[in-house]
């Protein structure tokens, strides 16, 4: 892989990363690196892990629209373009739509330690009801991208704040309702992400 030179740095990596502690945002973008230049697929834990797998599809799908113009450099291949990994987030989920949804599976303990961090929330558990509701949200067409979004932006929503985010709990989140109404701004916003990526260039 040492012949890739640069990959697009799309804002909503910038955006989860930014809403993690320092030790787990470099772990998150360190493994984001090394995906992109060496294809490592990492080994995370906590708040790290969930920041990685709420972005997988569009890493796993940036790396595989260059493999598939480059060749896999194990068996050889001639260099190419960067179709498929020049397409944004937003494109590659209506492409691959079906194949998201069978490949999705929340990390539970780290949407535990999620909630909890973003809220300064102690729950214990999450419950058999809540991990039902999550995986239907998933079979429904929602991600693990729109649960995040969702709760960042109850985070910073001023209503919650006002009442100490005693609303924000696990089973808040996987509502449909829920994340309808908070992930919708970013919905919106990844079409325009789609035309403004970041580009990390060496």
């Amino acid at each position: 892989m040492k012949e890739r030179k640069a990959f697009k740095f799309y804002r909503s990596y910038f955006e989860v990363a930014n809403e993690l502690p320092d030790k787990e945002k470099l772990e998150f973008l360190w493994a984001l690196l090394k995906k992109q230049f060496e294809n490592v697929d990492p080994d995370l834990t906590g708040l790290a892990r969930f920041a990685y797998v709420s972005q997988e599809h569009s890493i796993k799908a940036q790396m595989e629209g260059y493999i598939s113009k480059v060749g896999n450099p194990s068996q050889g291949g001639t260099k190419g373009g960067t179709k498929g990994g020049n397409e944004a987030p937003a494109v590659q989920e209506k492409e691959k739509e079906k194949v998201q949804e069978k490949e999705e599976i929340i990390d539970f303990g780290a949407l535990l330690l999620f909630v909890n961090n973003s809220f300064e929330r102690k729950f214990k558990v999450v419950s058999d009801k809540a991990r039902k509701q999550y995986n239907a949200r998933l079979k429904e067409g929602y991600t693990k991208a729109d649960i995040t979004t969702a709760i960042n932006n109850c985070k910073k929503n001023q209503y919650h704040r006002e009442n100490n985010y005693q609303y924000c709990t696990i089973e808040f989140f996987s509502r449909a309702e829920t994340l309808e109404k908070y992930s919708d701004t970013t919905k919106q916003a990844k079409v325009i992400q789609a035309f403004h990526p970041i580009i990390i260039d060496n």
